[in-house]
């Protein structure tokens, strides 16, 4: 009998909270509701430069998709092979690849001048645009698409550091605007799977 009692005030109980919640929401203006547009915060303009020292922004990239991985040209690991599956799977995409333009910034804009970026992107194919630019325009640059960065040096390595970084790419729409990530891992195969879903 005790039992039945304390399970009828919890279901009072939950009752009368959902009621109160109820007229809440019936009270509240529409300005007092939060509203999502569901629009991802990634991505924004950018202003860098190419390896041929030339000033280059998110405009130039109108019109076609972005591919955009940041990463600096002394990365040991992560960096070459996520070029590598992005220059495998754009090279598997066919005539589509003609829509994607694969870029690589740098987060090293330090030791990476734009002729190196250029000569370290060719590795990987000759459609690989590689982007520098001023330590701010670099920062402003991986703060719009959600990169963290850091510099460490080890007190024996000398002048020589490494920096650790998010390792994700970037599928941006025709309009700059943000579509997905990738993260860093995927498979050619999957990352050519993503980019037929989205092209």
């Amino acid at each position: 009998m005790q039992r039945r009692n304390i399970v009828v005030i919890v279901a009072c109980f939950l009752f009368g909270a959902l009621l109160g919640a109820y007229a809440l929401l019936l009270n509240s203006s529409p300005g007092d509701r939060v509203q999502s547009s569901g629009k991802a915060l990634v991505g924004g303009p950018f202003t860098l430069v190419d390896p041929s020292g030339k000033t280059v922004t998110d405009q130039n990239f109108r019109g076609r998709y972005m591919l955009i991985f940041f990463g600096y040209t002394h990365c040991p690991d992560i960096c070459p092979a996520e070029l590598q599956v992005m220059a495998a799977a754009l090279d598997q995409l066919g005539p589509k690849a003609a829509k994607v333009v694969p870029i690589f910034i740098t987060l090293d804009p330090e030791r990476d001048t734009p002729e190196a970026v250029g000569a370290y992107v060719k590795n990987f194919g000759p459609n690989i645009v590689g982007l520098t630019g001023s330590t701010e325009a670099v920062a402003a640059a991986a703060k719009a698409y959600r990169v963290s960065f850091s510099k460490f040096q080890d007190e024996n390595s000398g002048t020589n550091y490494t920096i650790d970084h998010s390792a994700l790419a970037y599928l941006m729409g025709t309009d700059g605007e943000y579509i997905t990530h990738i993260p860093y891992g995927t498979s050619v195969a999957q990352m050519l799977d993503t980019l037929n879903r989205y092209l």
